[in-house]
């Protein structure tokens, strides 16, 4: 039904993802990917659908008190979950409903599986952990969500009383993520505006980190909900139902911590409105 090699397929990856992803969802989720693409006529959201369908089983496998079966499905509707966005990518047949569709399936797959988890076992102390998850899980996506609206707010906030289209450093990044930032000029004499510049100053071993990474397509944010889940429901249930409330814990204390990172960040580049602004103006006069 369609003539696309594997080629095709890695181009539509992420350019950056999360190292649970790159290295041990990607390598399948490609191929299969492209199978789906050539040999069928499933659409993005219909994988969006069918792996929510296996995400259930997995909350039912856990609920069994199955964790084998459990941490198996859901590694399976991870992986199915990774293949909408590619073939959707590769065929341009993604629709905004399928954002949609893939976040509240995320959401329902998290909330199953925690409580199927303290369902199968029966204690207390697992429920709680349950819980943990369930809320540590909308926090993140929560969080990430309003954090990009700050940016976007800051972005358009330069722009405006800069009274010029700007050229910002981290989309030029986005772009080119091996670039050096330090070397960084505008070719269409646009301001180029750094609102990252006091986080690399302070912290002078991140864009060593992130050239790295990007070299291996892995994004600099270590512990997302991503690496969270797999920790919690992948690794935690192959190991024995007493390891659920560790891993939990842990990945839960790191992901907070990299979620901690970001907001500092994020703070950083809106205090420096104020240090940048009027500085272009200054330049202007």
């Amino acid at each position: 039904m369609g003539g696309f090699t594997l080629d095709d397929i890695l181009a539509a990856r992420k350019q950056r993802d999360s190292w649970w992803t790159v290295f041990f969802v990607d390598p399948l989720a490609c191929r299969l990917a492209l199978l789906a693409a050539n040999h069928t006529s499933v659409t993005p959201n219909g994988l969006t659908r069918l792996s929510i369908l296996v995400g259930f089983g997995s909350a039912w496998a856990f609920a069994q008190d199955q964790l084998v079966a459990g941490a198996a499905l859901f590694y399976l509707s991870f992986m199915i979950d990774c293949m909408d966005g590619k073939v959707a990518r590769l065929k341009g047949n993604g629709t905004p409903f399928g954002l949609w569709l893939d976040y509240v399936g995320d959401r329902i797959r998290v909330l199953g599986c925690a409580f199927g988890i303290a369902y199968g076992c029966w204690r207390l102390d697992v429920l709680l952990a349950a819980v943990g998850v369930v809320v540590l899980d909308m926090f993140r996506y929560i969080n990430v969500s309003q954090l990009n609206r700050v940016r976007a707010a800051s972005r358009g906030m330069v722009t405006t009383r800069m009274g010029a289209e700007c050229l910002f450093v981290e989309d030029v990044l986005a772009a080119d993520p091996g670039a050096n930032p330090d070397l960084l000029v505008s070719r269409d004499e646009r301001p180029l505006v750094d609102l990252q510049r006091d986080f690399r100053a302070r912290f002078p071993w991140y864009d060593r980190l992130r050239r790295f990474l990007v070299r291996h397509r892995v994004r600099t944010h270590m512990v997302s909900g991503i690496e969270f889940h797999a920790a919690v429901f992948v690794w935690a249930p192959l190991i024995g139902v007493d390891a659920f409330i560790p891993a939990a814990a842990g990945a839960g204390a790191l992901l907070l911590a990299f979620e901690a990172a970001l907001i500092y960040r994020t703070w950083l580049a809106a205090r420096a409105i104020a240090r940048v602004v009027p500085q272009r103006e200054s330049l202007l006069v």
